[in-house]
C-alpha cells in the first residue's frame, strides 16, 4: 500500500518494508486457479469473489474511503483482506488492466498460522498497514485541531485567563463551561466547543476579561501566532469567532437592557 501525496520519511521506510511480505507467507501455497485479468474498474471488489485474496501481479489499484482516494496497490500487494461491514464505504478501483493471481481465503489464513513466522509477518503486515492509515488521516484532520501545546485540565473555580495579562494563547473549551469577568462583573458564559482569548490576540493588547472555569474543564490552548496563521487559512474559524462574538455582545446589550432604567 502507498499513500497518495507527499509523505513522511517513516512512511516512505514503512511501505518498502511492507511490500514484500506478502509473497514471503505465500511461498509453498498453491493459487486456487489461474491468473485473473481484470479492465479498468470503478468497483474492483465488486467482481471479486468473496472467498478469495489476489496477489496484485500486475497494475495498480487505487483504494479511498467515501469521495476521497487515499491509497494505492502496486505489485506485490495482497488485495481482498478488506472485506465486511467495516470497509462498506472503502472503494477500490483501477484506471488500467490488473493481473490478480487468486488464493482461497481459508486457505491463506491456514497457511499463515501453521508457521510462527509467517503469522509474525501477516500481524507485521496488518500492523504497518494501520499506520500507514492513521498518517494519511493525520495529513487529513484540520490543522485548527492540533495544537503544540496540547490540552489542559482545570478545576472548577481556576482562572484561565486574567484582566490585564499580555495574550499569547487562545483557548478553547473542549469540555466544560467557564464565565468571563470584567472588573469582577460577570458579562458571559464561555461554553464547550468556544474559542476565547482571540480578540486580545489580534489587537495586540492585554486581555480585556478575566476567564473562570465554572466547573472542572478540559481546555486546548492554541499558541497566537499560530491561530492568526490558522485564521489566514482556513475562513471556519473566522466564521466561528464571529458566531462567538455576536453571541457575547447580545449578553451584554441583554444586560445594559436590565440595568438601564425604564422611562415612565
Amino acid at each position: 500500500m502507498y499513500l497518495l501525496g507527499e509523505q513522511s520519511a517513516y512512511a516512505d521506510a514503512l511501505i518498502n518494508r511492507l511490500q514484500n511480505l506478502p509473497a514471503k507467507w505465500l511461498e509453498g501455497l498453491a493459487p486456487c486457479g489461474p491468473v485473473l485479468q481484470i479492465d479498468a474498474t470503478a468497483d474492483l471488489m465488486a467482481q471479486l469473489p468473496g472467498d478469495q485474496v489476489f496477489l496484485l501481479n500486475e497494475g495498480v489499484i487505487n483504494g479511498g474511503v467515501g469521495a476521497r482516494l487515499l491509497f494505492y496497490w502496486q505489485e506485490g500487494d495482497l488485495i481482498g483482506l478488506q472485506q465486511g461491514d467495516a470497509w462498506a464505504d472503502c472503494r477500490l478501483c483501477a484506471d488500467g488492466p490488473l493481473r490478480l493471481m487468486p488464493y482461497r481465503r481459508s486457505d491463506v489464513f491456514l497457511h499463515l498460522f501453521a508457521e510462527p513466522i509467517r503469522s509474525e509477518q501477516f500481524l507485521e503486515y496488518l500492523l504497518g498497514q494501520m499506520a500507514l492509515l492513521a498518517h494519511a488521516v493525520a495529513e487529513l484532520k484540520p490543522r485548527e485541531f492540533r495544537s503544540t501545546n496540547g490540552f489542559k485540565r482545570v478545576e472548577a473555580g481556576e482562572t484561565l485567563i486574567h484582566q490585564g495579562d499580555a495574550a499569547d494563547h487562545v483557548f478553547v473549551i473542549i469540555d466544560g463551561h467557564a464565565e468571563a469577568f470584567v472588573d469582577g462583573h460577570k458579562v458571559g458564559e464561555v461554553p464547550k466547543d468556544e474559542i476565547f482569548g482571540a480578540m486580545a490576540v489580534f489587537t495586540g493588547e492585554p486581555r480585556n476579561a478575566t476567564v473562570i472555569a465554572r466547573e472542572p474543564s478540559t481546555v486546548m490552548l492554541i499558541p497566537g501566532d499560530q491561530f492568526l496563521s490558522m485564521c489566514h487559512t482556513n475562513p471556519k474559524i473566522a466564521h466561528s469567532l464571529i458566531e462567538s462574538m455576536a453571541r457575547r455582545i447580545g449578553q451584554l446589550n441583554r444586560q445594559i437592557t436590565q440595568l438601564t432604567p425604564s422611562k415612565g
